[in-house]
Protein backbone atom coordinates (compact mmCIF):
# COMPACT_ATOMS: atom_id res chain seq x y z
CA UNK A 1 0.00 0.00 0.00
CA UNK A 2 2.89 2.57 0.47
CA UNK A 3 3.97 1.64 -2.78
CA UNK A 4 0.92 2.73 -4.29
CA UNK A 5 0.80 5.96 -2.18
CA UNK A 6 4.44 6.92 -3.26
CA UNK A 7 3.17 6.75 -7.04
CA UNK A 8 0.61 9.12 -6.28
CA UNK A 9 2.75 11.32 -4.54
CA UNK A 10 5.40 11.43 -7.46
CA UNK A 11 2.52 11.69 -10.01
CA UNK A 12 1.38 14.60 -8.00
CA UNK A 13 4.91 16.53 -7.69
CA UNK A 14 5.43 15.81 -11.23
CA UNK A 15 1.83 17.58 -12.76
CA UNK A 16 3.00 20.49 -10.21
CA UNK A 17 6.62 20.46 -11.60
CA UNK A 18 5.64 20.04 -14.93
CA UNK A 19 3.31 22.70 -14.66
CA UNK A 20 5.68 25.38 -13.61
CA UNK A 21 7.82 24.34 -16.74
CA UNK A 22 4.73 24.94 -18.69
CA UNK A 23 4.07 28.43 -17.18
CA UNK A 24 8.13 29.36 -17.67
CA UNK A 25 7.64 28.90 -21.23
CA UNK A 26 4.69 30.69 -21.98
CA UNK A 27 6.15 34.01 -22.43
CA UNK A 28 8.85 32.33 -25.10
CA UNK A 29 6.07 30.65 -26.75
CA UNK A 30 4.22 34.57 -27.43
CA UNK A 31 7.79 35.55 -28.35
CA UNK A 32 8.25 32.95 -31.15
CA UNK A 33 4.44 33.44 -32.16
CA UNK A 34 5.38 37.43 -32.25
CA UNK A 35 8.41 36.98 -34.35
CA UNK A 36 6.55 34.67 -37.09
CA UNK A 37 3.52 37.11 -37.32
CA UNK A 38 5.90 39.87 -37.94
CA UNK A 39 7.79 38.48 -40.50
CA UNK A 40 4.52 37.79 -42.23
CA UNK A 41 3.13 41.12 -41.44
CA UNK A 42 6.07 42.56 -42.66
CA UNK A 43 6.00 40.81 -45.99
CA UNK A 44 9.85 39.03 -45.27
CA UNK A 45 8.19 35.76 -45.33
CA UNK A 46 4.74 33.80 -46.29
CA UNK A 47 3.46 31.46 -43.60
CA UNK A 48 4.35 28.60 -46.34
CA UNK A 49 7.83 30.15 -45.85
CA UNK A 50 8.21 30.02 -42.47
CA UNK A 51 6.77 26.76 -42.11
CA UNK A 52 9.77 25.18 -44.28
CA UNK A 53 12.27 27.30 -42.39
CA UNK A 54 11.06 25.67 -38.97
CA UNK A 55 10.95 22.18 -40.69
CA UNK A 56 14.43 22.74 -42.11
CA UNK A 57 15.40 24.28 -38.63
CA UNK A 58 13.94 20.71 -36.99
CA UNK A 59 15.27 18.52 -39.09
CA UNK A 60 19.12 19.87 -38.72
CA UNK A 61 18.60 20.05 -35.09
CA UNK A 62 17.00 16.27 -34.64
CA UNK A 63 20.10 14.88 -37.12
CA UNK A 64 17.81 14.27 -40.17
CA UNK A 65 19.76 13.69 -43.05
CA UNK A 66 21.14 15.59 -44.97
CA UNK A 67 19.10 14.33 -48.46
CA UNK A 68 15.67 15.40 -46.42
CA UNK A 69 16.87 18.69 -45.58
CA UNK A 70 17.97 19.32 -49.16
CA UNK A 71 14.37 18.24 -49.82
CA UNK A 72 13.43 21.21 -48.02
CA UNK A 73 15.83 23.18 -48.56
CA UNK A 74 14.94 22.46 -52.57
CA UNK A 75 11.20 23.58 -51.67
CA UNK A 76 12.30 26.84 -49.76
CA UNK A 77 15.11 28.19 -52.88
CA UNK A 78 12.05 27.83 -54.86
CA UNK A 79 9.92 30.48 -53.07
CA UNK A 80 12.46 32.62 -53.41
CA UNK A 81 13.71 32.24 -56.64
CA UNK A 82 12.34 34.95 -59.51
CA UNK A 83 12.18 33.66 -62.85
Amino acid sequence: MSDEKTKKEHLVNFIKAFRAVEEEMEPYKEHRRDLKKNYVDNGYLSKDELRFAIKAYRMLESGENYEQFTEVYDKVSKCFRRD
